[in-house]
């Protein structure tokens, strides 16, 4: 039976930190054993080397990237049409759009690869052409088709063979005959004797005799003879007419060439601007693999199942992913401030001041009696010590201490051993860029008029820190404008020591900390001993000292 429940993203806040992409897997463990959809946990930007580590050393895979949660053709009822052979009688495609109420089918491969598409229209203009008599020629139709167009039956002859020549004659009287039929001809004849053996001595290449007529042995003699195929049909000489140029197949009229499809991944948007442009009616719709399956119309726009989304690890619309306005939010969890977002509807929103998400999904796991598999554990571990700089940053509680105590016991490490594992794996700078160094760990901030950006970098010796900061500074102006903010700053944390080299870029940077944090900077550089805490000690200063400014 089809999976009919529906699927829940789970995603952390953009350049996620190890909290972001840990928290979203062991919530996507949990809500899986409770929930009743079918939750996966994505990322909202690339994996950083410390989180690398993580993951690698409690041997799960990292999540899938999601920067775009605007909705996509997957996200509409996609029309499952099935796809037709291109060997299928042009009659046969006509019945079909017919009883399924569509006008364009799609020809397909074994493979489901497209080969073109036929409409109504296409059927319509080729029963309108009435002097093509030797369309099933010039289509190289089999008579497969032709037996079936016509409901008929091979006396004589092979099925499987193909029409290569001749015209669509209908036999009238032997007089005429002799002129109007030339070698390989389809002639349609009646029960008269004399004009079926003087098609088959005019070199017709198949005879119809209609009406359901008995053949004589004498002519279907003859006719071997001559190697002339027969085919009887139950339909009037006048029907049988209508009827047999009907039987070339599709792919004789479809569509090939510059064909508009979709992909499921393509966005809604983009979808209706070029179908607003076009006066078809049905689009083909390929899947991942770039196979076919199924069609859209103007129609299915008109209902789209928007995304649903788990947050984690963030709650301001400045953080998360694009076309999040675009989507459905269930669940938020995380431990921030509040910031400007508004949902549809009311949300699931649990907000703890605590150091980090991962120990409010602790929380969540024993409220819900779930256990703790090893590699969860880890993960949340991790998340914990990392975002609380193993216990030394204002924002760690005595919660997030005795979760992380009781994490490393499931997990089997020791704390003061793996930490520091986790916290040089991440400081490692071997091959990395300036880019990557910045963004690993960046967060936008906004409140009023006032928008900055913030990365940082944890590192457990002074040459590391020194080595990021010669490697960082000078890309701070680049940064700034990738960013897309007016002030960009990065945090130099020596996490033994307890203090961050404070960079920054932007107009009167210099004069917002030394007004937040009462220092004296120099060249694009302050020393802010005691300050490691990105969201407790650096963004409420440099709030407040821009909105005094503006004020």
């Amino acid at each position: 039976m089809e999976n009919t429940r529906h699927k829940v993203n789970i995603i952390g806040h953009r350049n996620p930190d190890t909290d972001s992409i840990c928290s979203a897997l062991a919530y996507t463990y949990l809500k899986n054993q409770i929930g009743d959809a079918t939750y996966e946990a994505r990322r909202a930007g690339q994996v950083n080397r410390e989180t690398a580590f993580v993951l690698k050393h409690f041997g799960v895979k990292a999540p899938r990237l999601c920067t775009d949660v605007s909705p996509q053709v997957k996200d509409i009822d996609i029309r499952r049409q099935p796809g037709i052979d291109a060997e299928m009688s042009i009659r046969a495609a006509w019945t079909m759009m017919r009883d399924a109420e569509i006008d364009t089918l799609c020809a397909v491969d074994d493979d489901r690869e497209l080969l073109g598409l036929i409409t109504v229209k296409d059927i319509a203009n080729a029963n309108m052409d009435l002097f093509d008599t030797a369309v099933l020629a010039k289509a190289n139709t089999s008579y497969r088709n032709v037996l079936g167009t016509l409901e008929g039956e091979m006396l004589l002859g092979d099925p499987d063979a193909r029409i290569t020549q001749g015209r669509l004659v209908v036999g009238t009287s032997p007089e005429i005959m002799d002129d109007a039929v030339k070698p390989g001809d389809i002639v349609l004849v009646s029960n008269r004797y004399e004009v079926q053996m003087c098609a088959i001595d005019c070199g017709a290449g198949c005879i119809v005799v209609c009406c359901g007529s008995a053949v004589p042995r004498t002519i279907l003699a003859r006719a071997q003879e001559k190697g002339c195929f027969v085919i009887t049909t139950p339909f009037d000489t006048y029907a049988a007419g209508r009827l047999i140029s009907t039987a070339a197949p599709v792919r004789h009229f479809m569509l090939t060439k510059d064909l508009l499809t979709f992909s499921v991944n393509t966005p809604v948007e983009d979808a209706r601007k070029v179908m607003a442009s076009v006066r078809h009616r049905y689009f083909p719709i390929l899947d991942t693999d770039g196979r076919y399956c199924g069609v859209i119309s103007r129609r299915n726009l008109l209902n789209v199942h928007r995304k649903q989304l788990i947050m984690v690890d963030h709650n301001e619309r400045s953080q998360a992913v694009d076309g999040l306005e675009e989507a459905e939010i269930l669940e938020i969890i995380d431990h921030h401030r509040l910031g400007a977002l508004e949902t549809a509807g009311p949300v699931y929103f649990r907000n703890v001041p605590v150091g980090c998400t991962a120990t409010i999904i602790y929380q969540i796991f024993g409220e819900k009696q779930i256990e703790i598999p090893r590699e969860i554990a880890g993960l949340l571990l991790s998340a914990i010590l990392s975002d609380t700089l193993m216990f030394r940053s204002p924002t760690s509680t005595f919660l997030d201490k005795a979760a992380a105590e009781a994490l490393a016991r499931i997990a089997g490490e020791d704390i003061p051993t793996y930490a520091e594992q986790m916290f040089e794996a991440g400081s490692d700078l071997t091959g990395r860029t300036a880019d990557d160094v910045f963004f690993s760990d960046f967060k936008v901030f906004s409140r009023g008029d006032a928008r900055f950006g913030v990365g940082q970098s944890i590192y457990m010796t002074a040459k590391s820190r020194a080595a990021a900061e010669a490697l960082v500074a000078p890309y701070l102006p680049k940064a700034m404008g990738e960013a897309g903010v007016p002030l960009v700053f990065f945090m130099c944390t020596d996490m033994l020591q307890e203090t961050t080299d404070l960079l920054f870029y932007g107009h009167d940077a210099d004069e917002i900390v030394r007004e937040a944090f009462h220092v004296e900077p120099e060249q694009g550089k302050a020393v802010l001993p005691g300050v490691v805490s990105r969201k407790k000690q650096l963004i409420p200063p440099l709030m407040a000292a821009m909105q005094a400014r503006q004020g």
